[in-house]
């Protein structure tokens, strides 16, 4: 019995050390694994806070970015006061040069002289009727002359013929010689007459023409001058409509700064420098904002004074 007994004890010792040894690989392995796990898990807290630090300095990066092109816009919008400044003190400059045409009084002046054109065009037409009439005077007296040179061949043939009536009685050659000298003067007369009115009428087209001609030119340009306030009017539209277009922008750009600065917040312990560099774009940003009503307050009276040179413009053109 005590054989057996040593024998199952022989036995149970190197089971019992084959136990201890697995427990012992058992107790390493699990070891090896927490040692891999916690390597691993800073591995990935190393890669996740270099990621989020990339990350971290692109969104600063786009940051400085969006601060040089507001700097850009702030410069662009003090281009823009003085371009309005500019525009504003030339639309200043319209009221007066519009009292200033008042003043010379070119309105009467154009109906003076439209009323002159008219008394002119009265004229002509006279002078052009009488200038009928005394044509057809002139006919007729040239049909009488006729006549009386048909009559006169017939008295010359008459006398051809009787020489010694006309001989007798000579008191009717100093009678025709009147008539023909009469004649003469006639016909001296009528030449003068009708040189007088062509001169007349030469000179009353030619003044007629050069005041046509002057008040073409004043039309022609009042005209231009219309055509550039309304091209100045447009390009004054165009402009606010492209302020407005920037200003919406950049409240847009505002708004994504806000939510930068907001993300920014959050980042309090590890961000201490980008927090001063938002205090100071906050800054900026009322400064901007500050502008930004600025400039629609300008808009709105550029509009208001653009309203007004439109009625002006009209009024110009019904007149």
């Amino acid at each position: 019995m005590s054989e057996v007994k040593r024998r199952k004890a022989n036995i149970s010792k190197p089971n019992e050390d084959e136990q201890k040894k697995q427990v012992f690989k058992s107790t390493k392995s699990t070891r090896m694994d927490l040692q891999t796990a916690s390597s691993l898990l800073s591995l990935v807290a190393s890669l996740g806070l270099s990621w989020f630090l990339f990350q971290q300095s692109v969104q600063l990066a786009a940051v400085e970015k969006k601060y040089h092109i507001l700097k850009e816009e702030a410069v662009k919008f003090q281009d823009m006061e003085n371009k309005i400044s500019t525009i504003s003190e030339k639309c200043e400059m319209v009221p007066s040069l519009t009292k200033q045409l008042e003043d010379l009084n070119v309105i009467p002046q154009m109906k003076y002289l439209q009323k002159e054109i008219s008394i002119m065009q009265l004229r002509s037409s006279r002078l052009i009727q009488e200038e009928e009439e005394l044509q057809l005077n002139l006919t007729s007296l040239f049909d009488a002359v006729a006549k009386h040179e048909e009559k006169t061949k017939g008295i010359s043939i008459k006398i051809a013929d009787v020489k010694t009536d006309i001989r007798r009685i000579s008191g009717l050659q100093t009678d025709i010689s009147l008539l023909i000298e009469n004649l003469e003067i006639l016909e001296e007369k009528v030449n003068k007459v009708e040189k007088a009115i062509i001169q007349n009428i030469g000179d009353l087209l030619t003044s007629s023409i050069d005041r046509t001609t002057k008040l073409q030119n004043i039309a022609s340009e009042n005209t231009r001058e219309v055509k550039h306030i309304k091209a100045k009017s447009f390009e004054l539209k165009a402009d606010s409509n492209k302020q407005f277009t920037k200003l919406l922008e950049l409240e847009t750009d505002r708004a994504k700064v806000l939510t930068t600065v907001a993300f920014a917040n959050e980042l309090k312990p590890k961000v201490h420098n980008l927090k001063n560099d938002l205090a100071h774009l906050l800054l900026v940003l009322d400064e901007l904002t500050l502008r930004i009503g600025r400039l629609l307050g300008d808009l709105l009276e550029s509009q208001k004074e653009l309203a007004l040179l439109n009625k002006k413009l009209s009024n110009l053109n019904s007149d």
